[in-house]
Formats: structure tokens, sequence, C-alpha cells
């Protein structure tokens, strides 16, 4: 480690929120799995590799649009790590898991056997009846250790483990000191607590920092000469942001940059001088380079704790959580679309009110249960409530007749404030739209299983297209579980992939021969399970390209896609989506937007039987797509298509030259002669249809 910062790494993105870090200077192995690993966990997930049971306190009965109830489940939110290595390559994982209800912190436990790639998720370790959170575990004395952040109690609180993991009792309370995101660290022959108390007066928030010494971690803890040793900007590192560690002799400590919000981000510090009566530090750089997906990084939101140690064989691993999507985000949307959905209904009834379509009405006072003994009846239905609220109703009447007395919708003034009111109308659905039916899963964990957690983009191009390609991968390389971008070069010079503004690497494959069967062609040099076939001339938003890779990985041997047809009739014949809409099914995906499996679609596709099909494509120079969907039928007895509906999506071969789906009626009478050829060879596409709004979160509307 150089003097003037942090070693810098080799940044490895195995996963969409899991990174592989590494010294440069190693070269890791299969046989060297442990040199310097640093696995980074989601706030919300705990990254990939921890299954969905690490989140098993989850937020029920939230309202949807449609049926007013729905499911958000994994809302709890993980937020400090403590990793532990016991024995040999077994490590356990510790970390806040908070009730989104009771918002009330217990600290989790999760094992790993295999360096960290899979998590079991053991149960809580530690349950009290206040808030814990910021779990720092450590070993003293042939004992394990754990102090937890107990500042709602008051107090600095030390438990130790009767049968580790999940059996620990309170060993003693070290301090009668509400302290804040607590360190400990052997030092200079000096045990060094590092912690911030927010009830010191004249306190910054999230900007103060107290050192306390002792000969052991038990205590008892005396004071820093210079208490508090910071008490400045939130924003300069002051709040600890996980283990401090030893390397080259040197000591660092890692703070959070609370500035823009809570756990921005990481700032790194060398301490130069720690004495009891002297402090001092420096920042250094934290070595990691941030995404340039901004916002769509697996830690674009925040990233505020590391934890790292060096192991008894010499090598260092450690774990960093990340945040993607802000922490309660599908319950802000529900609380901003329902507000949203009050002002639409408030909306509708001014513009009735305006027409003169909507009137208060006062109920006949049978219908109140007029008759019946006055002192069994509800109270709205007392004489005195309900003579009340008939004045109520005849004043609005009032009111809203002035209003359009005053208000005239056939002059200027009162058309323009109509479209206004449409416009907010049509605004606000849409918001609200948005709010019920947003997001892109982020916030929910699901197991590896095979499944990897990024994928690959492959796009189909020329020369002539290359306008296009441009907007593409700008736009696409930016969504977060894209890998790599393939590109392949059908026709024509193709262009540098250096000259293409990307944050993922870009491959031009090019092809000898221009044909639409290139798209399936097997490429050794696709590392993901996944892979996104999507034309260059589509552009949606990466949450929805989010959206589809999370279907797939629950149906990995589907294809699922963005575009639905219906294949029936005799004789068959191709239609748009507005006709599957009508018959209320699909039995096909195109494939010029939809994800698959690399290895088995593209094995199927260039398989022997799959040769005549291919040949047609070629006399055509259509119709892969709909060659994909019956190769998959025909060899499966299940299902083998899923939808997902794009927020949206926009088609832009209508506005260029070079498309082949540019003339609508020739492009369809095309793929009718393809589906009748493929039929004669293959067989009819199965005659069961999927059903529209099948899908629990309602994706496939």
């Amino acid at each position: 480690m150089k003097d003037h910062g942090l070693s810098e790494f080799i940044v490895e993105e195995i996963h969409s929120h899991c990174i592989l870090l590494r010294r440069k200077e190693f070269r890791m192995t299969e046989a060297q799995p442990g040199l310097l690993l640093i696995l980074y966990l989601h706030v919300h997930q705990l990254l990939i590799a921890v299954t969905r049971a690490i989140l098993w306190q989850i937020l029920f009965s939230i309202f949807s649009l449609m049926d007013w109830v729905i499911v958000v489940d994994h809302l709890s939110m993980l937020c400090y790590l403590s990793i532990w290595p016991v024995v040999g390559d077994v490590l356990y994982l510790f970390f806040e898991t908070k009730n989104a209800i009771t918002m009330q912190g217990d600290i989790g436990v999760a094992k790993s056997i295999d360096q960290g790639v899979t998590w079991q998720h053991l149960g809580i370790a530690l349950d009290e009846e206040f808030h814990l959170s910021y779990p720092f575990v450590f070993g003293y004395d042939g004992q394990i250790y754990m102090m937890p952040e107990s500042s709602q109690k008051g107090d600095l609180r030390l438990y130790r483990a009767l049968n580790f993991p999940l059996e620990w009792r309170l060993e003693k309370v070290l301090l009668k000191k509400p302290l804040v995101d607590t360190t400990l660290i052997h030092y200079n022959e000096n045990y060094w607590l590092f912690g911030s108390d927010v009830s010191r007066f004249g306190a910054i928030k999230n900007g103060e920092l107290e050192i306390w010494y002792a000969n052991s971690p038990l205590g008892p803890w005396k004071q820093h000469k210079g208490n508090p040793v910071h008490n400045f900007d939130k924003s300069l590192g002051a709040r600890n942001a996980g283990r401090p560690f030893v390397y080259d002799g040197h000591l660092y400590r890692m703070g959070q940059d609370c500035g823009d919000t809570y756990g921005h981000r990481i700032r790194a510090f060398k301490l130069e001088v720690l004495t009891k009566e002297k402090y001092r530090e420096v920042e250094v750089p934290l070595g990691i380079v941030e995404s340039r997906k901004g916002r769509n990084a697996w830690n674009g939101n925040r990233y505020h704790h590391l934890d790292a140690q060096q192991l008894p064989s010499g090598d260092w691993i450690a774990v960093m959580d990340g945040d993607r999507v802000p922490s309660g985000d599908s319950t802000r949307r529900f609380l901003l679309g329902s507000l949203t959905l009050l002002f639409l209904g408030i909306l509708i009834i001014l513009v009735g009110v305006l027409l003169g379509v909507v009137r208060c009405v006062f109920p006949l006072s049978r219908c109140l249960g007029a008759g019946k003994r006055s002192d069994t009846l509800p109270f709205w239905t007392h004489p005195q409530f309900t003579s009340k609220l008939h004045k109520v109703f005849a004043r609005l009447n009032r009111s809203s007749s002035a209003l359009r007395g005053r208000i005239r919708l056939n002059t200027c003034g009162g058309t323009l404030l109509l479209c206004f009111l449409f416009f907010l109308g049509a605004a606000s659905i849409c918001f609200t739209v948005r709010c019920f039916f947003g997001g892109n899963g982020a916030e929910e964990a699901y197991p590896v299983e095979g499944q990897y957690s990024q994928f690959t983009m492959l796009t189909m191009t020329y020369e002539a297209r290359l306008w296009n390609l441009k907007m593409y991968i700008k736009h696409y390389s930016r969504c977060a579980s894209v890998r790599e971008i393939v590109v392949i070069w059908n026709k024509g010079q193709p262009p540098n992939p250096n000259d293409f503004d990307s944050t993922v690497p870009v491959r031009i494959r090019v092809e000898k021969k221009n044909s639409l069967n290139n798209r399936f062609k097997a490429d050794p040099l696709i590392k993901t399970r996944a892979v996104l076939e999507l034309d260059d001339d589509i552009m949606m938003t990466c949450n929805d390209v989010e959206r589809g890779f999370k279907a797939w990985r629950e149906h990995p041997d589907r294809l699922v896609g963005f575009y639905p047809r219906l294949i029936d009739g005799s004789p068959l014949k191709y239609r748009d989506e507005k006709y599957a809409r009508t018959r209320k099914g699909y039995n096909m995906i195109l494939t010029g937007a939809a994800f698959m499996d690399s290895q088995s679609a593209f094995q199927k596709y260039f398989s022997d039987e799959a040769k005549e099909g291919r040949d047609i494509v070629d006399k055509y120079f259509n119709c892969e797509d709909i060659l994909m969907n019956f190769l998959l039928a025909n060899e499966s007895s299940s299902r083998t298509v899923e939808y997902v509906h794009p927020a949206w999506a926009i088609d832009t071969s209508k506005l260029s030259s070079a498309a082949i789906s540019r003339n609508t009626q020739v492009h369809y009478r095309t793929r009718t002669h393809c589906l009748l050829k493929f039929s004669e060879i293959y067989g009819h596409l199965p005659l069961q249809k999927w059903e529209f709004d099948n899908r629990k979160d309602s994706w496939d509307l």
C-alpha cells in the first residue's frame, strides 16, 4: 500500500449487485479463490448471493390500483454488515435486519462455505426489546464478542457468544453513553473505541466522532483528551463506516459522507497520529472507481459500510453494502400513487362541476333507516346529523352553480382552463400508473440457482443504422444488469468499439454473411447465461429491461419478452399485438426484444433439425424469431413464452428506410408465408394460449 492512499483495485463485476475486487499484482484463478475478495452486498438484497430467506421480515397488504390488495415483500433494510471467519473457509455474515412495520432492527446471521459465493440464512442472532444495528463482531481471549449499536437504550453493550453464531449473552455494559456506529481496534498496545455521541451538547448529527481507550476490550474505558476529535460538516466522514484495519503498518478508518443523504458514500482516512492526547487523520483515496452507470449502478443510490479483515492465511476479505433502489421505494411509490389517485378523483369532480354533470344529492330518508328507533340507529342517520349534511350539500350545489356562472366554458379562458384540467388529469393518470406499477424489482433478493445476475445484450445491425446504434449503446449500457453489449455486424465497414459512449464493454462481431440467422449463432465469448436479444430500433426504459430480466430469472427455460403475438386459425395468419389482446392471450414472443438462455436456445436454433427453417429465413430475410418460437414450443410440453409489458417503448424502425418491417403489409404477408412453411416442417404451435394479467406483480397487463 502506498503512503498516499489505499491500493488500486481491478473491478470485475460478476453480478449486477455483487462485485469481485482483487489487487492488481494478484492473478485470480480457481486455484487461488481467496487472495483478496471484496464481496459487495446490496442493502435491500444482501446482493445476489443471499437467498430469499434472509429477507424474511416483509410488509404485507399494500393497496394496488386494480384490486386494492397487493403483497409487497422484501422491504427489510440490511444496513450494517460484519463478516467473521471462524473455521477454515466458513464465513459468517452478521447484519441488521429491520422490521418494515415497527422499524426495529435485529441482528441476523448467514453462513457461507464457498468463499462467499452463496449464503445460507441461519436466523436472528440477537433480538432485544430495543433497536439494534451495526453488529461489530470480534475475538478476544478465546471468546467471540459482539458489540452492536444500542443507542436507543442509551448505552453501549457487549455480548458474548454462548453457542456461536445464534446464542449470545449480555456480558457487560461498556459505556453509559448512546454511542452510534461504534468500532474497536487493537493498536499500539491499546484498544481504541471510535463512536459518535449525538446526545452530546452541541454535537452535529453525523458530524461528531469520539475516541475512547482501554487496556482490554472489556474496559474500563477512558475518554480521549481531545474528545470530540471531530464535530463538523457531516459530509466529511466523521461517522464510522465500518471496521478500522491495519495495512502495511498504517491504520485506516472508514467514514460516512452524509452530505446529500445519510450514508451517501464512504471516505477512507489514514491515521497519522493516535495517542491518548492527540489525534490526526488525513483522507486518502478509497481505491474504488465508481461505476459510470450512475444511479443504475449496484450502489448508485448510496453505500455506507465496509468491513475488511485479514484472514489467518494472510489473505484479505471484506463485505460492503450498496443501495441501488432507495430505502422504502415501494412504500414511497404506493403513497405517492395513492395521493395522486386522490387528486385525480378531486380533479374529476371539479371538471364534472364545471360541466354541470355533478351535483351533491342527499339520500332519501328511507335509505338512512327512517322509521326505526333513533337510539338503535348509527350516528349518521340521526336527524341532527342528516340536517347538517343536507345543508352542506345544498351549500355545495349553490357554490358549484356560482362557479359555473363565473367560469364560462364557451369563452377562450374557460376553454383554456378545461384543457389545463384535462392535461393535469392525463399527467396524474400516467404518474399514478408509474407509481403503482413502476420500479424494477431491484429491492427483491433472489437466489443464484444457476442464473447469473447479469445479462449480455445482443443486437444485429449494419452501417446504414449506425446512428441508431450509437443511441442504443449509450442508453442500454447504463442499465444496471448489462454486462456486455455484442453488436452482430452483418454488412459494411464495422465501427471502432471505442467510438461508442458506453459504460460496459462493447464487442463488434463481424459476420461474413448478411443473415438474420446470425442473431442466434453460438458465441463462446458470451459469459452470461442470460441474453437479451434487442433490436437496435427499440428504445425502452432500463426499469422495463430489469423487470424482464427478473421475470426471466424466475423461468430461465422460457422466452421472456415485450412483444406478444397470438398465432391461430386455419390457415395460419400473422397478426399484430392488438389481435392477441382482443383474443385475451398469446402463444408467441418476438425475439427482437426477448430474454433467453444463450446456451440451450442457440443450440436448438443451429441444430440439424432447424437447417431447413434457417434456409427459409435466409430466403425471405425475415422470420428468425418465428422459427425460434417453433423450435422451442415443439420440443417442450411445458410453457415456453412469457410476456412482460413495458411502461413505454419507442420503435424507430418506422423512421428508417433500412428497416425490413417499415412496410407493414408486406412484412406481415411475408411472415404469414413463414408460418405456413414452418407449420409444414415442425407442426403447429401449441394450441394453448397464455392469458394476460397472470403475474402477481401485474407486469403482464
